[in-house]
Formats: structure tokens, C-alpha cells, sequence
């Protein structure tokens, strides 16, 4: 069985070019994993990252299953980091129903129920 190869950040940043490129994803690398203005863009790094911010399909994570040269070796220092404006909307905090929610709904009811007596009896 032969062995796995490991590259390193610096093995991934000399092979950044059109013709000459892998990416690491999820702790492995892959040669020519995909168009090539995303890969040009993604180039010679870790793409963990950017790769699920598209939300590949199963046949694509299939394909990449064929272009995998390697696994990727990194410190923690060289991981992606977040990006500063995420995508991801944070959700809104709901407050939650109070006692005093309710009784403002009853009397709004009762308030209109009140002008519409009001309107039928005059």
C-alpha cells in the first residue's frame, strides 16, 4: 500500500498557477478541484472555507474524491480564519411572551370592540 503524501502550506503556496494548482479542503489536498476562476482565486492555500460557503452537491464531493493527491498538514496558526463579515445572519433574539403582552392584546380588542358597540348603538 503506498504512502499518503503530506503537504505543507509552503508545498501548496508553489503550486498557485493555472497550470500547477492544488487547494487544500477539509484537511486534504486536490488538484484541480474545480472552474478555473475560483481555482485561481483559491490557489495554493487552505479553501476549507470558501468550499462550503458554495455548498458543493454530492456529485461534486464525489468528483473531488478522484483529484486527491495528499493530505494537508498545517499549525494552528495557519488556519482560516473567520471572515469578519459573514454571510450567516445571526438571529434576532425573540422575546419572549409576558403576562403584560397579553392583557395590551386584550385591551386593544376590547378597545375596538368597544368603538364598533359604540358605532351600531348611535
Amino acid at each position: 500500500m503506498a504512502q499518503t503524501k503530506t503537504y505543507t502550506t509552503a508545498d501548496l503556496a508553489q503550486r498557485n498557477t493555472k497550470d500547477n494548482l492544488f487547494v487544500a479542503i477539509h484537511g486534504k489536498v486536490y488538484d484541480h478541484p474545480g472552474g478555473e476562476e475560483v481555482l485561481l482565486e483559491e490557489a495554493g492555500r487552505d479553501a476549507t472555507e470558501s468550499f462550503e460557503d458554495v455548498g458543493h452537491s454530492d456529485e461534486a464531493r464525489d468528483i473531488m474524491s478522484k483529484l486527491y493527491v495528499g493530505d494537508f498538514q498545517s499549525s494552528e496558526s495557519e488556519k482560516p480564519k473567520a471572515k469578519a463579515n459573514s454571510s450567516i445572519p445571526k438571529p434576532i433574539p425573540q422575546a419572549e411572551p409576558t403576562a403584560s403582552g397579553s392583557l395590551q392584546y386584550v385591551l386593544a380588542l376590547a378597545v375596538v370592540a368597544g368603538c364598533v358597540i359604540w358605532k351600531v348603538l348611535k
